[in-house]
């Protein structure tokens, strides 16, 4: 089932066209990933997604009801507020007891609720932000670079969290990040972005896409040499944008 369908999607910021022609769906239970070069409307997709964004022309379609739970890049807590990891689970609104422990348990952050959120870790902070984003009980959480500035082990144990949470609580997730080569492991399905949908499908198909090693080089962590196979892809280079390889559609339907 479809919990988000987006066609023909043209968003325009301050004159500017930041995306041209996208068409995207994520369906229920799987984990979608998004990368591109910086300034390639990631995070416009997202918000546009969330709402926060109108379309220019185009149409966004949520499922009747679609409960989202949001994890930011960064949130930035003045070092000199006390606040614990429990009150901050309150804001905007109450929550019981029993939601606040179930949700930090959830993101592997237990252990975390009478400590001071000026004291965290930068992991912890994050496990923290995703708890919060649990307590929505969400269909689709999504995550913008989620693990900036975390270290490659902590990236590598949030992202395995997030797929236990998946395997879990039977959400889909949408993320976005740079870091491609523990996404691609993390992911099934992979949407290459630079302003359109220059190609998406499996993580291995996208890694060996002509467009992907346009954009990335070849030399991107690690993820062309984990997942390089040779495939034979006929593009169709009209209207300036590519289209999704011909075995990758059935993923992209």
């Amino acid at each position: 089932m479809s919990l988000v369908d987006i066609s023909g999607l043209n968003v325009q910021l301050g004159g500017q066209t930041v995306l041209h022609h996208v068409d995207f769906t994520i369906s229920s239970n799987e984990i979608v990933t998004i990368v591109g070069p910086n300034g390639s409307g990631k995070s416009t997709l997202l918000r546009a997604i969330i709402g926060a964004v109108s379309p220019s022309s185009g149409k966004v379609s949520r499922k009747a009801g679609l409960r989202l739970g949001y994890v930011p890049q960064k949130l930035h807590i003045d070092p000199t507020l006390p606040i614990t990891v429990r009150r901050f689970l309150d804001l905007p609104r109450h929550v019981s007891d029993a939601a606040a422990r179930d949700a930090l348990e959830e993101a592997g952050a237990g252990a975390l609720t009478g400590r001071q959120m000026s004291g965290l870790s930068g992991g912890q902070f994050q496990r923290v932000l995703l708890a919060r984003a649990l307590l929505s009980k969400p269909e689709l959480l999504i995550l913008d670079e989620a693990t900036q500035g975390l270290d490659q082990p902590g990236s590598a144990a949030f992202y395995q969290k997030i797929a236990e949470l998946r395997d879990h609580l039977g959400c889909a997730v949408l993320m976005v990040s740079h870091e491609l080569h523990v996404v691609m492991a993390a992911s099934d399905r992979v949407v290459c972005l630079n302003g359109h949908v220059c190609c998406q499908g499996e993580p291995e198909h996208v890694a060996s896409a002509p467009e992907y090693r346009a954009l990335f080089g070849t030399g991107t962590g690690g993820a062309l040499a984990l997942y390089r196979h040779e495939h034979h892809h006929s593009h169709d280079h009209d209207h300036g944008h590519d289209h999704t390889h011909a075995h990758d559609h059935e993923a992209a339907e």
